[in-house]
């Protein structure tokens, strides 16, 4: 079955040479896959690199969703290669962003496994090594985040390069950034040298939450625009105006992509730069963000490159992670990563899918997920681990700690979802025995295992583990997840599980259950005063 799954089945289940001796890498890499570069074998340049970030975004039209309008990533789907089974393999912002960085998945990071961390010093990113040959770095909006990460000797690291916020701009709603991040691609493409490669980091903050209620209706949309809500939430004017919000966001994200696209091309360089426009994880609503169903690990991805990308216009149902960013990006630009001083690499480089002639020899058969302690809110800041394995039309799931609370603890708002309108209405739904399943689905205690059937049942409705007829398939998917968790060094495989809830965390929430426990008032801002369910306090 192909592993994407679409928007109707959506709607039915509710991203000049430096020197000679990295050309000549570059043509021995690309002779690897059966055939050069083609930025290599058309100018001996080597690809400039711009790699796009939406903070949080699940949605975009090349993907049939009518009521998002993203006519600059359409572009890149439609000149370059629509992925339809790209995953992140943990669906929240830093532990997502750092594997995308590091090409390892989340418990091979150590800390970074966690939101909020302290960034490792031995976990070298794929930009640092880019900058050490010769290319040119930088950001704007977001990078690696949130968290700290420092270099030996107390300086900010520079994950992602150098930062570009200074420009600013009047947002179209009072919650959207006002980092200009056209203008100040447009500052770092005025600096460069013009004799060098260039790799820059476009992390919008959008559509991070929040949003401004109903700002959707300024730009004439219509909650009559919007086909289906999933199945999980309440299907009325408020989730539909709250879908509708994040749309905008997503519109301004794209917006800037566009004028990106437009700066490449106006200073020539447009063809020479491989694109890839990406998310680090599914939408910030409840059940999607910081869980480990499919929508919430499923991005959108699109990757263009007018010089190395052959027969454009195509899809791949290749099951691609984040992970495979970092090895992909390094091959392109002829460097290797572990020689440059990163933690050897798990994702595989999809420059074969870029050829358009697929290398059989790279396993994409399996898509490993999971995720360890997101936002605070349990007693001692404990996680909520989780481990999943996609394989075929199935997608199964180990709770390892089943008897905590998936969603943070109901006397502290459940704060590993966003406070929002949505998330509102959810918590209102546990009062009435008609509506309590929204809450159940959302914010209830789970099984320790689960079971899905994709090809049904994409929004993760109906749970087959405990099923007789399933048994075979949740030992066989248990078994193949622990095998390969166990060659990666999982410390969970090992029991050692308990050492990502024992990593301090960074935020100023932190310890927030046992703080708030003892009469202190800790702020917490993605969270609601709405949000807080105290008759369930344990």
């Amino acid at each position: 079955m192909n592993a994407f799954i679409s928007n109707s089945i959506f709607k039915r289940s509710a991203a000049c040479c430096v020197m000679t001796s990295l050309l000549t890498s570059t043509v021995a890499l690309g002779a690897k896959n059966g055939c050069l570069p083609a930025s290599a074998d058309k100018n001996d340049k080597h690809p400039n690199i711009l790699f796009c970030v939406a903070d949080d975004a699940g949605h975009f039209g090349a993907y049939g969703y009518k009521w998002v309008y993203t006519p600059n990533f359409d572009r890149v789907a439609r000149n370059g290669i629509l992925f339809e089974s790209a995953f992140t393999c943990n669906s929240k912002s830093a532990p997502s962003r750092a594997c995308m960085l590091t090409g390892r998945n989340s418990w091979q990071l150590e800390e970074a496994a966690n939101h909020w961390c302290e960034y490792p010093l031995k976990f070298v990113s794929f930009p640092e090594v880019l900058k050490k040959h010769g290319y040119q770095t930088g950001y704007t909006g977001k990078g690696w985040g949130p968290g700290i990460a420092k270099t030996a000797d107390g300086k900010d690291r520079k994950l992602t390069g150098k930062t570009y916020n200074k420009r600013k701009l009047i947002p179209p709603t009072n919650s959207i950034s006002k980092v200009d991040y056209a203008a100040n691609f447009k500052d770092f493409l005025d600096e460069r040298d013009l004799g060098k490669p260039f790799c820059f980091w476009y992390g919008a903050r959008e559509p991070h939450r929040g949003y401004e209620y109903a700002s959707s209706a300024r730009y004439g949309k219509h909650t009559s625009d919007i086909d289906s809500v999933p199945a999980y939430w309440p299907d009325n004017e408020t989730v539909r105006t709250d879908m509708l919000d994040y749309a905008v966001e997503i519109e301004h994200f794209d917006n800037h992509l566009g004028k990106m696209l437009a700066l490449l091309d106006s200073v020539g360089e447009l063809d020479n730069t491989i694109v890839i426009v990406t998310s680090d994880h599914g939408m910030p609503f409840p059940r999607v963000k910081g869980q480990d169903y499919y929508f919430s690990n499923h991005i959108p991805m699109a990757v263009m490159w007018g010089n190395g990308l052959r027969n454009p216009g195509r899809r791949s149902n290749d099951l691609v992670s984040v992970i495979d960013f970092a090895p992909t990006l390094l091959e392109v630009a002829g460097i290797d990563g572990v020689s440059n001083g990163m933690q050897p690499i798990e994702g595989k480089s999809f420059v074969d899918i870029i050829n358009d002639r697929r290398d059989v020899s790279i396993d994409r058969s399996v898509m490993m997920m999971g995720k360890e302690r997101h936002d605070v809110g349990r007693p001692d800041d404990q996680g909520y681990p989780m481990r999943s394995i996609l394989k075929g039309n199935y997608l199964y799931i180990h709770n390892y700690e089943s008897a905590r609370w998936p969603a943070g603890n109901p006397e502290t708002g459940y704060m590993n979802i966003d406070g929002s309108p949505t998330k509102t209405e959810i918590i209102n739904a546990r009062h009435n025995p008609a509506t309590k399943i929204y809450w159940d689905l959302s914010m209830g205690k789970r099984g320790e295992r689960e079971l899905y059937d994709i090809s049904v049942d994409a929004l993760c409705m109906n749970n087959l583990s405990e099923r007789p007829e399933y048994r075979k398939i949740v030992d066989a998917l248990e078994r193949e997840m622990s095998e390969r968790l166990k060659k990666q060094g999982d410390p969970r495989m090992f029991g050692n599980g308990d050492i990502f809830d024992k990593y301090p965390n960074m935020c100023p929430a932190h310890m927030y259950w046992n703080r708030k426990r003892a009469g202190e008032e800790v702020p917490a801002t993605w969270i609601n005063d709405t949000d807080f369910d105290s008759d369930l306090s344990e």
